[in-house]
């Protein structure tokens, strides 16, 4: 350790629990971070500022006006910029000692293992469960200890999975919740300093782990409820049949996670009247444009919340708010039979709302794909976006 390391991390060194040896694993350690949205970037901050020798950060996305709200590591003026690479440059002004290696692409099957197997610990900070469960297998297919965090609107989870004689994600979580049924943070908010606590707490974890001190989260769950400003805990523990890490696994492979998560993938829908009206069919903004415009229009069912339908709204839309749904669904009775096309944010509400819909003995349902979000982009830019 050169004397500017001694200075920079003098207050760690002068932890009886970290010392100068405790130093030194963390400027031997190798650390993956998969996304660099709210969860990645103050793990990616905190990380480096503790003198973590090795960052990998994976992430195909684009700075967005709507990540400032909460993604510390980028101003207004990295709009558009890949975000692994703002990251490489606000990391390395940090602090030097660190290499940052970048991965601007998505996680896949196909690189998931090669990668995972050249890092000591990942840090999952994605916001979709089919990457949540292919990050859990190659953890426990690489033999990669995993510190899991996960948000949504108030409220965050932090754990740490995939350690020897600990539980994985599959054994908390054996199935992906329906698709629809849990939004993410464009369709159900997050509060803005709320990735923050949870980031910090798994680069807590992290490095707890890393220099072998302290308890760690393995078989315990911690929720933070930011509203009550109150952290709970589970205790979890590893399924005995998990098809991944138990006594007989069945998953000696990765799979097929957006199969697993979404259904098969159906094909892409024709720009023509589909025939099956006792399914739910998906349709593009283009195709649900087209049938709006007809002599004899589809009805428009806007199941967003108010406050939303105040920011942006398609002209004609007939607003029912998804948790309204159940209560006013009768309002709609007059419309069974015929065509309703669905319409949320990002398609996701929607969907939830026209499954429901179908089992009180609608038909002829739409969801459009994609939401209000798809509709401004590609038909009506003077729709504002959120």
């Amino acid at each position: 350790m050169t004397p500017q390391q001694r200075e920079r991390y003098s207050r760690h060194i002068l932890l009886p629990e970290v010392g100068m040896e405790g130093q030194q694993k963390l400027l031997d350690a190798k650390v993956l971070i998969v996304g660099a949205g709210g969860l990645g970037c103050p793990v990616a901050l905190y990380l480096a500022a503790a003198g973590v020798g090795r960052m990998g950060i994976i992430d195909f996305d684009k700075v967005d006006a709507t990540n400032l709200q909460r993604q510390v590591l980028y101003s207004t003026a990295d709009i558009g910029e890949l975000k692994v690479e703002v990251a490489k440059q606000r990391i390395q002004a940090l602090n030097p000692d660190v290499q940052v290696d970048t991965y601007p692409e998505p996680l896949t099957n196909d690189n998931a293992l090669q990668l995972f197997a050249q890092f000591d610990l990942i840090i999952d900070g994605t916001d979709n469960f089919a990457t949540r469960y292919l990050v859990n297998d190659a953890c426990v297919l690489t033999g990669t200890p995993n510190v899991y965090g996960s948000i949504f609107r108030f409220e965050g989870q932090v754990t740490l999975f995939a350690t020897e004689g600990g539980p994985c994600y599959r054994c908390l979580f054996p199935q992906p919740p329906k698709p629809g049924e849990v939004p993410n943070c464009a369709e159900g908010g997050v509060l803005g300093v709320l990735p923050g606590i949870i980031g910090i707490a798994q680069a807590t974890e992290a490095i707890k782990f890393l220099i072998g001190q302290g308890t760690p989260l393995k078989n315990r769950l911690q929720i933070y409820d930011a509203l009550e400003m109150q952290w709970k805990e589970l205790r979890i523990k590893p399924d005995p049949d998990c098809p991944i890490c138990g006594s007989s696994p069945s998953l000696t492979e990765l799979s097929d996670y957006e199969a697993f998560c979404n259904g098969p993938a159906s094909e892409e829908p024709e720009e023509e009247a589909i025939e099956d009206a006792d399914e739910i069919q998906q349709i593009t903004v283009d195709l649900a444009q087209k049938l709006l415009s007809e002599d004899s229009p589809p009805l428009l069912l806007d199941v967003r919340t108010p406050m939303e339908a105040q920011i942006a709204s398609i002209s004609g839309a007939h607003l029912i708010p998804l948790q309204e749904i159940p209560f006013r669904y009768e309002e709609l009775n007059a419309q069974k039979g015929k065509p309703i096309i669905l319409q949320c944010h990002h398609g996701m509400r929607s969907y939830q709302a026209a499954t429901f819909l179908k089992e009180k003995g609608f038909s002829n349902l739409y969801n459009m794909v994609g939401g209000i979000d798809a509709w401004s982009e590609s038909v009506d830019p003077s729709i504002p976006r959120y």
